[in-house]
């Protein structure tokens, strides 16, 4: 059977990909199987002992990374989970259980109402409630007056969908005490909570101590091959360890996840202030090139970033934008976007993208992103 018309397309942005010399950032995508293995093999003796025996249902190097994620969160233990998906429902329906509320106030654009097929509801029983429909995290007033009761406030940081965008460090504390005052329990999505605290200025246990459970992923941000981890009380991780065996998360091996969670801990995490910064000349620099460069108009969101990652909206197609993006980097050897995505329940023609800034973008001058941003738009009529 011949390859699909969105197979080739996508075999064709990965070796445009792969082929840049100049981009903002290396996806997993941009490797092959054998190079992934290669570097996981080359690198993985400096963070742990690779004389020891394979890990057998989550001991062994599994259980040194838990360890050593509950400790960065100064939280009390942690649990390993194939999936973030699979690590947040378990600990909502956890917390349901103990508060005997099965209602759950989170944000519409956070990841189980948009990304996750209505799996709190179909798989654990839970209800939902939104204190807000604004493209932010809700306010503390908003959590305050929610006509619902509700057992547990899930705060995702950095809300993704609303172009990774967080709350300051006041108005976080205020929204936690809003959830106390009514009795809820409080627990963070932090797929990528790692690179929130330039922006909080608070280190990870500061914030990690604001709510009773904690969830964080290892591929989001720190380049893991798979793999999150749930923190909180021992006696809730526990009971999430039973429930992670019942989702069927109990998996035999897993130390290639775990191993490169342990060399993003060690290698990435503490870049992250680096990159989060970087990416504020970035998304300045594609506001002045897009200014004077002739497109109807263009919106950098937000701006400056909250964190290393940020949204690029323009009003053409995604396919005009896709081709003149993949185009860009198989003539000029530069990669200054990558997917584009029509805008949700707007207006057809209005496209966004993520940009993310990494290692690689550090390279970048505030001129290099200008002259990228011109070579792009040529590719645009």
């Amino acid at each position: 059977m011949g390859d699909t018309d969105e197979q080739k397309q996508r075999h064709r942005r990965l070796t445009a990909w792969r082929g840049s010399a100049k981009v903002l950032a290396r996806s997993s995508a941009d490797h092959t199987l054998a190079e992934r293995l290669a570097a996981l093999a080359a690198d993985a003796r400096t963070v742990h002992d690779l004389d020891e025996w394979t890990d057998t249902y989550g001991n062994g190097v599994v259980a040194e990374l838990e360890r050593r994620t509950a400790d960065l969160l100064d939280m009390e233990a942690a649990a390993f989970f194939p999936t973030g998906t699979m690590a947040q429902q378990v600990a909502l329906r956890c917390w349901a259980g103990r508060t005997g509320d099965p209602v759950v106030a989170l944000h519409p654009l956070s990841h189980p109402e948009v990304h996750e097929r209505g799996a709190l509801t179909a798989v654990s029983g839970l209800r939902t409630v939104h204190p807000t429909t604004e493209p932010r995290l809700p306010t503390a007033e908003e959590v305050r007056d929610l006509p619902e009761p509700f057992g547990t406030l899930m705060l995702e940081l950095p809300l993704r969908d609303a172009g990774f965008a967080l709350p300051t460090w006041e108005e976080l504390t205020a929204v936690v005490a809003a959830a106390r005052d009514r009795d809820a329990v409080v627990h963070l999505d932090g797929a990528r909570l790692w690179e929130c605290g330039p922006h909080l200025g608070r280190t990870l246990p500061e914030i990690a101590a604001l709510a009773d459970s904690v969830y964080v992923s290892f591929y989001k941000s720190l380049d893991g091959l798979s793999g999150a981890v749930l923190a909180g009380p021992a006696t809730l991780v526990e009971q999430a360890r039973t429930w992670r065996h019942r989702y069927g998360g109990q998996v035999f091996q897993q130390y290639p996840a775990a191993l490169s969670a342990l060399l993003g801990l060690e290698r990435e995490l503490p870049r992250l202030p680096s990159y989060v910064e970087h990416a504020k000349l970035v998304a300045g620099a594609l506001a002045e090139g897009f200014a004077g460069s002739g497109v109807p108009w263009f919106r950098v969101h937000p701006e400056p970033p909250h964190t290393h990652q940020f949204q690029m909206w323009l009003p053409y197609d995604t396919e005009v934008l896709d081709e003149a993006s993949v185009r860009q980097a198989e003539e000029t050897g530069v990669t200054l976007f990558r997917r584009w995505f029509p805008a949700a329940g707007g207006p057809p023609g209005v496209s966004f993208t993520e940009v993310t800034v990494a290692a690689p973008g550090l390279e970048w001058t505030a001129q290099d992103v200008r002259d990228a941003v011109a070579g792009f738009v040529e590719r645009l009529v």
